[in-house]
């Protein structure tokens, strides 16, 4: 049973449960969950995460915790009892957690890690945290080690930053807002600076400025690597400083065995030392580490004979040196130990062996040896900073280690009370003796005691050096025969303070004798007392002590014998009277210097000091000595503080009247000398010694008299120093009064208490009279004021011990109530009376209610001025908001609500003044305190101050300045983001504060400004701060983690929601005032409408139909709000604002509310077309904020733009995205449609002089002008795509323009652009495009593709696979449909996306230049492909039952013509459908055209062969013959025959007799037309190719017979048709005047008629090769295919390949089929090509890798071509053009039109022969991508030498079997002799400047071909059964001038079998197989075209 817990309330989950039980809840590792109910070891709870969501959990996945529960129950909330932090720590891990994976998703892989590091150590403190085994403390430093790293890595990620106070996060509702401003300044500092959290708090003032941080260098000896001493040595370490020349610091001696290890075995890893108490000042000194090396042994290292082994003397060795500054930097950065290596030097002369280390360093090498490479000293050296305390705390490790601390001589900056020390410094400084009759000079040494004044040798009271325990004598290293020694050696004496007085020094000289007893010689001493007779110490001096002589037998034990001596020169002035008679004589040519420095913080060496102690002694000389004590150090005084302070104060007793001033400056001075940051640790000290020491009862008398009068003397005196010292002495005089008074009271029992008031107010008005005073004539009265005011606060705590609040209240009120008001004073004087305030506001008197009740207005009135002036500002803000803080902190007294009133009255409206000016001048940090003060008075406020607030204007223009200001203020602070972005505490406080201001505020807009005093500017200031307010980025709740989102909702609610509420209310109080705001507020509300948050967006809403409502009332329309709603709108959404949800929402509730009104239908009308408006806005926004494609991005801006035009008619819009739109092209290099969208908006324009605005990127100009400008811009990217054609009529209307101005400089250049383009026209070659229909389906596609479909056109080379990849990488989502059927409701409805592609033909308008004879086809080619509003496709189809035998009967096609909206090209690349038409083509009228697109096929091509001059290759009409000949003879049109001749369907379809009959003269004029054919063909047959010449003439025999056996009533000699197909006579050109009414071949290039061929395949050796046509996605039954194999029922033979058919199963019209047989050319012809054009391909790489591709790609539909022209002539040097033909058929996949881009060897010719299709027997016959030619009129145009196939244009898919055999299988070459390859050229050059004009082809100088059919007639044959072809072009290079040798004829092979291989393989191998080159041939020499054609002509006529 589930029992509700008592104590398991909350825990952590310690194991992830996948919640596989019923009502299991999901948990992951670490997750806190709070726990409602257990059972049998399961809970029952809510994870903290998803707190909605309960379920079960087991007990044993939990860790539990404690926790605080309130409200238990079902509302229970729980509260984990743990330190604040380190929950803070969880969540932000947790936080942290996902943003750091998205850094590595993004690439900041440098942060990535760098958070890690902090993630990581982050969880180790929590740890330590959380183990409860640290320290306070311990505890304080991991809290702010975690601190700095939240806010750190808060930074770095963008969140916010969080206010903290003591490591705590603060809560915003428990402090001022001034203070939170200054929190979150600190934290931000903090996390700039990323060192130790400051207190967050500003300082309060009179805090004591920073003590000086001091620093520590810790060394530690590593090692000392020597080979050569083999002795034992002392190293002494020292600080020693160059530019003064002295060393600053103690020695550290560490004592080495000649091993180099410790000679004290527990000292090893021990050697190490703290240098202590360096300052910033000595940091920056040039310090050096210097290490002396002294050995301890022989008195010479290399000769064992001087001096005896057991006598070992101190001798020095070498030094070393390392400069601090060099390494400062590096130590500083490493915080830890580095290792530096110091080389040891040797000194040259140990005369200057004190000087090594100088000589070391100022590298004089000649005076020192440098070491072996094995010598140095490896020491290890560490930076510190911090006092004492803290180092020993941070670093406890270093003082585990034995750590010798190594002290400053002399005393550090900071002298700290409890410092107590007693150290005399003595340096060995050097001496000079006899040499005493000695051949040699003498091994001197020095030995020291330090004896007491009973003649006992002090124990332990000499030091060598830190690190060594203290010893009773010292001996000096001895220098190697010198009788004057420099030592330089400094000894520290740690003498007890008790032994001090009476001790003395004794130096005894001796000579170590190196001889063999090496006998150590007394030879005299020196003495020196440490104390004069005066009581003072040794000065710190260099001190020359007299030598006195004696010996070995001399004794010392009595030392009253030398005492009595004079020690030095001073002394022996003193006693000038000695006996001679001493024991002791003085040697006078021998001295002895030594220096003394003392360290004392009890002894003193100033004899003025001891004087005033002493002051009794010398009671004459007290005036004398206090004067005196001015000069004394402040080292001494702070030394003896107490005591002089005693003396001092016994003196003023002693005689008042006499020493009283004296005594009060004496006093001022040491409380001054306090004041120094060095002595600024003594006031402890004074301190402790007023309240427990000081004893002066009546000095507080004295104290008051002299201070009065000093103040009463200001007025007078000129010098004021002393006055001022006073002034600056305030605090402590008066410490010292009061504590007199408090002793004087206690002793007395409370006597003269008035006299005491009373003088303590004469006082005060003597410090009112100092400050009322005129300073601006004299600057030291200036100086004593300041000092004055600077004082002033620090008396308040004094006074309270004697005064009540309110008493000490008063003084200050009149004090600071004296000062001169702000006007009369200068600025300096500005600053220190405000910081005198501002220390009033933060001293402990103004936190008592009674005495702000008494200070405030005056403090207020001072601030008031201030602001009112704009002067000290920031100092005015820190006051306000110390104020604000002690308001905040007590504000549940009540007397805080009189305090507020009275802020209210006097400082609101000038706060807001001086905001609105600080704002102007974008003060950033003045505005920030500010703010935060305005935002504290605001926050503090109630209704009651509200209340009084309104009440108190006097008149309405008073408060509506008021509200305009607090309203400009308002709106400025959510502009001008004064608080930066992470700083979202301050900012939700802010908005909280502004919308509970406004709310008050409103009612009083309102009230007073609704009805007859309705105020314009304060409503509309008023709805613009709500309106900023609601679309505040910070209170955008949707964009932030759900988690933050809580917390915020928890505390504040959305003041989104709570704004809309009291705007929507003061909205609905307007009124009839309403139409005031009409179109104004439209657009900011609109904004508001869009922030998304539903209630907001149902608040606001309906005002826009208010609007409407209102507009309608007083105009009849509501036209305004249309159109500013539609303005806004636009720029709105494309700012990235609303939604699919708004614009639902938007309709709905509109469409609701005017459902009631009388204008509904204009109302929903507008509604419907602003949500069909916000459906593209929304479209177009999402493509281009995606990485959305080119296609997209256009269509939703064509979309978009023709909305803006057809539908609501706003034209500036229209051509903003007019723009928009040719800026995209641009950047897609669609230049051509770039231009068509910048037309739109030319053609808007008039060639007026009417002035136009500025817009967009146009300047302010004429239209005139602009629409000039835009012309030319528009012809310039006309010519950029090459559309010349369109740029051409705007160039004609440019020079109309500018002759009508007689702009003859214009209109020039102008013609010349047009003439260029015609030169470009017929120059440069175009690439035709294929056109591709797109269906988008499904409703998942954007609205403006959604269930449409396009056409589009594709780019250059672009062919059905790469368009089909192209959209389905742009609609990645999106299925391709398979088939070209429409689809059912079911795909249009679903929620997917559905792409049906496939290729279309266009259907060209131009028709009248198309049937034009004598136009080029490249001008031809233009008007096929440009201006093109329709476009068809074909799908053949089964109708009825199949017949099995012959398929044609029943092969129906079904023929579907769409309509575009618009031509293409357009402003767009694809435009949609408009219309589709549906018609179905018989089987008969199908054969009809495929017969007649053969028959036009033929015509084209013999009429090219008829006129040649020369004899050339004729391999492509050979093919062509063969093929319709072959597959007439064994199937072919027979086929036909059977199907529709039958006399079974004659009588089915009496209907279709005219067709028939129709068919049947179509295939008796394809008769004649190829006897003409045969004729031509004889004339022009190579003698090896007669066999095949009269094989064909054999079949045609045959052919014409079956023909005449179907159609006797053709047979005979009849007609003259007859007669020449029966003779085989040689045509005449006249006889080829043939006739047929179908099919003028004049006409035939307009039609792009389509037609697959379904060949048979005659045989030859090398077999078949089938040409597919690309994949049809049409119908035609799988049996079609078998069909077209079986041409005849001959048997099939295996074979290799030469022969290629082409199979077009095409989308155009596949079932247009001919049924042609291709017999292939004989062996000799196959041969017969060089061996030049036999070898691999040489395509350009550029077009190869697109060949390789598209072979390997599906096939599918055969494409459009513009591979071939009427004449192939040489135009302008070009090439002619069958040579892209050739390139179309090798590539494949390309166009075939050469890019202007490719170099000439690019455009190079290709050629294929026939050896590249030679197969073994068994390999699959490959196939090539059949490829579609142009048709053009036949007629007899005299071909050029160079272009023999000029006109094969006309070729077409019933000849495909032929076509595609002279093309694909041969070579484009000559049959030349394979040994004699003729030369290759590939230049242009190489064309002969006789090659023909285009113009010259206009004017043929033979007649074209004519029919006896009106030509009208035809035309209507042609437009009422269009069709498209489909095939393979046949080039053909005229043979060398040289005919090539025979070749003898190979045996036919058998055929190969049906096509039974899969497609893939064939087009697989076709895509490996190489290719050949052909070659150019050049023209004969001097032959004109006309000599050429009349040649032709004459030689025809001679063979006939």
């Amino acid at each position: 049973m589930w029992t509700p817990t008592e104590e398991e309330k909350y825990g952590v989950v310690t194991c992830s449960f996948r919640g596989s039980v019923p009502q299991g809840l999901v948990l992951e590792i670490g997750e806190t969950v709070q726990i409602l109910e257990k059972c049998e070891g399961w809970y029952r709870g809510v994870s903290t995460k998803k707190p909605n969501v309960k379920g079960i959990f087991p007990a044993n996945y939990i860790h539990l915790k404690k926790a605080i529960v309130s409200n238990r129950g079902q509302y229970e909330t729980v509260v984990p009892l743990e330190d604040s932090i380190v929950t803070e720590v969880t969540a932000t891990l947790q936080e942290w957690a996902s943003l750091w994976k998205q850094l590595y998703v993004k690439h900041k892989v440098d942060l990535f890690y760098k958070l890690r590091h902090v993630m990581n150590e982050l969880i180790d403190l929590r740890r330590q945290l959380l183990s409860g085994h640290l320290t306070q403390d311990q505890v304080r430093e991991v809290k702010r080690h975690i601190t700095v790293r939240l806010d750190w890595g808060n930074e770095h990620l963008g969140l916010d930053l969080v206010p903290r106070k003591d490591f705590e996060v603060v809560d915003s509702d428990q402090i001022s807002v001034s203070d939170l401003y200054k929190m979150h300044l600190s934290s931000r500092q903090s996390v700039q600076q990323s060192t130790s959290q400051v207190d967050t708090m500003r300082p309060r003032h009179g805090e004591p400025c920073r003590m000086p941080v001091p620093h520590h260098f810790f060394l530690s000896l590593k090692s000392f690597t020597y080979n050569t001493i083999g002795e034992d040595t002392d190293v002494f370490f020292s600080l020693y400083d160059v530019r003064e020349g002295k060393q600053i610091s103690e020695r550290f001696l560490v004592r080495l065995n000649k091993n180099g290890g410790p000679r004290n075995p527990e000292k090893i890893e021990r050697m190490c030392a703290l240098f202590t108490d360096l300052s910033s000042k000595d940091m920056k000194r040039d310090l050096y580490i210097v290490a002396h090396v002294i050995r301890i042994g022989r008195m010479l290292l290399n000769d064992s004979k001087k001096g005896p082994a057991h006598l070992h003397y101190r001798r020095p060795y070498g030094c070393a040196v390392l400069s601090i500054l060099d390494v400062l930097q590096s130590l500083t950065e490493l915080k830890e130990e580095k290792d530096f290596v110091l080389k040891v030097y040797t000194c040259n002369n140990e005369g200057e062996w004190s000087q090594i280390h100088e000589n070391i360093i100022r590298k004089s090498s000649a005076k020192y040896s440098a070491p072996s490479a094995s010598h140095g000293l490896i020491i290890s050296l560490q930076l510190l900073r911090g006092d004492m305390e803290q180092i020993r705390r941070e670093n406890p490790m270093i003082f585990n280690r034995g750590l010798a601390i190594t002290r400053k001589l002399g005393f550090p900056d900071v002298i700290m009370p409890g410092d107590i020390r007693n150290d005399l410094y003595l340096t060995l400084e050097k001496g000079d003796f006899e040499r005493g009759g000695k051949s040699v000079q003498k091994n001197i040494e020095v030995t020291m005691y330090v004896l007491y004044a009973d003649g006992e040798i002090l124990k332990d009271c000499i030091s060598l050096g830190s690190g060594e325990p203290n010893r009773s004598s010292y001996h000096s290293f001895v220098l190697y025969h010198s009788n004057s020694p420099r030592w330089g050696e400094i000894v520290k004496l740690p003498i007890p303070i008790d032994r001090f007085r009476g001790s003395h020094l004794r130096f005894e000289f001796r000579h170590c004798s190196t001889k063999d007893k090496g006998e150590k010689k007394l030879f005299g001493f020196a003495f020196s007392p440490l104390m004069r007779d005066d009581g003072t110490t040794l000065s710190d001096d260099i001190h020359e002590l007299y030598v006195y002589k004696c010996d070995e037998n001399s004794t010392f034990n009595n030392h009253a014998l030398y005492l009595g001596l004079p020690c030095c020169k001073e002394d022996y002035n003193g006693c000038p009277n000695i006996p001679s008679s001493l024991i002791f004589q003085r040697s006078t040519k021998e001295s002895f210097f030594i220096s003394t420095q003392l360290s004392s913080t009890k002894l003193t060496q100033n004899v003025d000091l001891l004087a005033l102690l002493k002051w009794k002694a010398f009671p004459d000389r007290i005036m004398d000595i206090l004067g005196r004590l001015r000069h004394v150090s402040g080292e001494e005084i702070v030394k003896f503080l107490q005591d002089i302070l005693d003396t001092l104060f016994v003196i003023l007793d002693d005689n008042t009247e006499k020493y009283g001033l004296l005594v009060f400056q004496s006093l001022v001075f040491i409380i001054n000398l306090l004041r120094d940051i060095k002595y600024f640790h003594f006031r402890p000290v004074m301190d402790t010694y007023i309240q427990k020491h000081f004893a002066g009862a009546l000095a507080y008398k004295e104290l008051i008299r002299c201070l009065k009068w000093y103040m009463d003397c200001s007025a007078e005196l000129i010098r004021q120093d002393h006055i001022q010292e006073a002034m600056r002495a305030l605090e402590y005089l008066f410490k010292f009064i009061v504590q007199s008074r408090i002793l004087y009271s206690r002793a007395t029992c409370g006597m003269e208490e008035e006299q005491f008031r009373s003088s303590i107010q004469e006082l005060f008005h003597s410090i009112r009279f100092v400050l009322s005073l005129d300073s601006r004539n004299s600057e030291t009265l200036l100086f004593t004021q300041a000092a004055l005011l600077n004082s002033f606060p620090t008396i308040f705590d004094e006074l309270l011990q004697m005064f009540t609040v309110q008493e000490v209240a008063e003084f200050v009120r009149g004090t600071l109530g004296s000062m001169p008001s702000t006007v009369h004073i200068g600025q300096s004087m500005d600053v220190v009376k405000l910081q005198s305030i501002a220390r009033t506001v933060d001293s402990r008197l103004f936190s008592f209610s009674e005495s702000r009740r008494i200070l405030l207005p005056v403090v207020l009135h001072h601030i008031h001025l201030h602001l009112r002036q704009q002067k000290e500002l920031l100092i005015c803000s820190g006051i306000l908001g110390s104020i604000f803080s002690i308001v905040k902190t007590s504000s549940l007294e009540a007397d805080v609500m009189e305090e507020v009133e009275m802020m209210v009255e006097s400082l609101l409206d000038v706060l807001l003044q001086t905001l609105l000016t600080i704002m102007s001048k974008s003060h950033a940090q003045e505005a920030g305190e500010y703010v935060s003060c305005l935002l504290s008075l605001l926050r503090q406020m109630c209704d009651t101050h509200y209340q009084h607030l309104l009440d108190n204007f006097q008149s309405k223009d008073e408060l509506k300045e008021f509200l305009l200001k607090i309203f400009c203020v308002f709106r400025n602070l959510m502009k001008m983001s004064v608080f930066p972005r992470d700083w979202m505490v301050m900012r939700l406080l802010t908005s909280n504060v502004i919308v509970t201001t406004v709310q008050y505020l409103s009612s009083a807009l309102h009230k007073n400004f609704t009805e007859t005093d309705f105020d314009f500017k304060v409503w509309n200031s008023y709805f613009s701060l709500a309106v900023l307010f609601i679309n505040q980025p910070s209170l955008q709740l949707e964009i932030i983690t759900s988690a933050k989102r809580k917390k915020i909702l928890d505390k504040y609610g959305d003041m989104r929601v709570m704004m809309a509420y009291e705007l929507f209310s003061m909205w609905q109080n307007l009124g009839e005032h309403k139409i005031h705001f009409i179109p104004g507020m439209i657009g900011p509300f609109l904004g508001v409408t869009l922030v998304p948050q539903p209630e907001v967006r149902n608040i606001m809403i309906p005002i826009f139909h208010d609007m409407m409502d209102w507009e309608q009332r007083k105009n009849g329309n509501f036209k305004q709000v249309e159109a500013e709603l539609i303005d806004k709108l636009d720029s709105m959404v494309s700012e990235g604002k609303g939604d699919e949800s708004y614009r639902e929402l938007f309709g709905l509730l509109l469409l609701e509310k005017i459902e009631q009104e009388t204008w509904r239908e204009t109302g929903i009308s507008f509604v419907t077309s602003v949500t069909r408006l916000m459906e593209r806005l929304l479209d177009y926004r999402d493509c281009m904020k995606g990485e959305e494609t080119e296609n997209k991005k256009v269509g939703c801006t064509v979309n978009l733009m023709n909305f803006y035009k057809s539908e609501i008619n706003k034209e500036e819009m229209y051509i903003r995205y007019i723009h928009k739109l040719c800026d995209m092209h641009l950047q897609a290099e669609n230049y051509t449609e770039a231009a068509f969208t910048l037309l739109l908006y030319c053609e808007l324009l008039q060639w007026e002089e009417r002035p136009l605005r500025e817009f967009l990127h146009y300047p302010s100009q004429t239209e005139w002008q602009r629409k000039e400008g835009l012309c030319r811009k528009i012809i310039h990217y006309f010519s950029k795509g090459k559309s010349w054609e369109f740029g051409i009529p705007l160039c004609r209307e440019l020079a109309c323009q500018y002759e009508s101005l007689y702009d003859y400089q214009s209109l020039s250049w102008i013609r010349k652009m047009e003439a260029s383009y015609y030169d470009s026209i017929m120059e440069q070659q175009r690439l035709e495009p294929e056109f591709f229909r797109v269906g988008f389906y499904g409703r998942k596609f954007p609205f403006f593709l959604r269930n449409k479909e396009y056409v589009c056109r594709g780019h250059d080379y672009e062919r059905l696979e790469a368009f089909q990849q192209r959209m389905l990488s742009e609609f990645p989502q999106a299925v391709a449909m398979q088939h070209p059927n429409h689809p059912d409701d079911t795909i249009l409805q679903c929620d997917a996306q559905y792409l049906q592609i496939y290729a279309v033909t266009p259907i060209p308008d131009c028709m009248d230049v198309l049937q034009m004879d004598r136009v080029p086809d490249r001008v031809k080619s233009f008007y096929r492909v440009n201006n093109v509003r329709k476009f068809r496709y074909d799908r053949p189809f089964h109708k009825g039952p199949k017949d099995k035998e012959n398929e044609f009967k029943s092969l129906w096609i079904e023929r579907t013509t769409l309509t575009l909206t618009h031509s293409l090209p357009g402003i767009s690349r694809w435009f949609e459908v408009e219309r589709r038409e549906l018609v179905e083509v018989s089987p008969l009228e199908n054969a009809i055209q495929v017969v007649e697109n053969k028959n036009q096929e033929l015509r084209a091509l013999i009429g090219q062969y008829q006129h040649r001059q020369v004899h050339g290759n004729i391999n492509l009409l050979s093919m062509c013959l063969n093929g319709v000949i072959d597959a007439a003879v064994n199937g072919g049109v027979a086929r036909y025959q059977e199907a529709f001749f039958d006399k079974d369907y004659i009588t089915k379809h009496p209907g279709d007799a005219e067709k028939i009959a129709q068919l049947k003269e179509l295939m008796q004029e394809q008769v004649h037309i190829l006897g003409v054919g045969l004729a031509v063909h004889e004339k022009f047959v190579h003698p090896e190719m007669r066999p095949l010449h009269k094989k064909l003439i054999d079949q045609f025999q045959m052919m014409r017979a079956s023909l005449y056996h179907e159609f006797p009533a053709c047979s005979g000699s009849s007609t003259p048709r007859g007669s020449v197909l029966a003779s085989h006579s040689p045509v005449s050109p006249e006889s080829l005047k043939m006739t047929h009414r179908h099919s003028p071949m004049n006409l035939m290039g307009t039609g792009r008629h389509s037609s697959s061929s379904l060949s048979s395949h005659a045989s030859s050796e090398a077999g078949n090769v089938v040409m597919l046509g690309d994949g049809s996605v049409g119908e035609a039954p799988e049996d079609l295919y078998h069909h077209m194999q079986l041409a005849s029922p001959n048997p099939r033979y295996q074979g290799s390949v030469t022969n290629v058919s082409v199979l077009s199963s095409s989308q155009a019209s596949p079932s247009s089929s001919s049924l042609s047989s291709t017999h292939s050319a004989p062996s000799q012809m196959i041969a017969s090509a060089p061996s030049s054009a036999r070898g691999s391909p040489s395509l350009p790489d550029k077009y190869r890798h697109a060949r390789e591709m598209m072979l390997l790609l599906p096939t599918h539909r055969d494409r459009p071509s513009s591979a071939m022209y009427p004449a192939a002539i040489l135009e302008n040097g070009q090439l002619p053009n069958f040579q892209p033909a050739l390139f179309q058929q090798v590539i494949g996949a390309c166009k075939p039109c050469s890019d202007p881009n490719l170099s000439v060897a690019e455009k190079g010719h290709y050629s294929l022969h026939f050896d590249t299709f030679h197969h073994p027997l068994g390999d699959t016959p490959p196939a090539l991508p059949a490829r579609t030619l142009r048709k053009s009129p036949l007629h007899p145009i005299p071909a050029s030498p160079t272009s023999p196939q000029s006109g094969l244009d006309g070729s077409n898919s019933t000849l495909s079997g032929s076509a595609s055999s002279g093309v694909s299988s041969l070579s484009e070459s000559n049959f030349g002799h394979p040994s004699e390859a003729p030369p290759r050229t590939d230049t242009m050059d190489s064309m002969p400047s006789q090659a023909w004009h285009a113009d010259e082809d206009l004017e043929p100088p033979y007649l074209p071909v004519h029919y006896s059919l009106s030509e009208s007639a035809v035309l209507d044959s042609i437009k009422a059964q269009p069709c498209r072809s489909h095939s393979a072009p046949g080039c053909v290079i005229p043979q060398d001038p040289m005919d090539p040798p025979a070749l003898p004829p190979k045996p036919y092979h058998p055929r190969l079998p049906a096509l039974e291989h899969d497609e893939g393989v064939l087009l697989r191998e076709e895509a490996e197989r190489p290719r050949g080159l052909h070659r150019k041939a050049s023209l004969p020499p001097g032959s004109t075209k006309e000599e050429q054609a009349r040649l032709a002509w004459e030689h025809g006529r001679g063979e006939q």
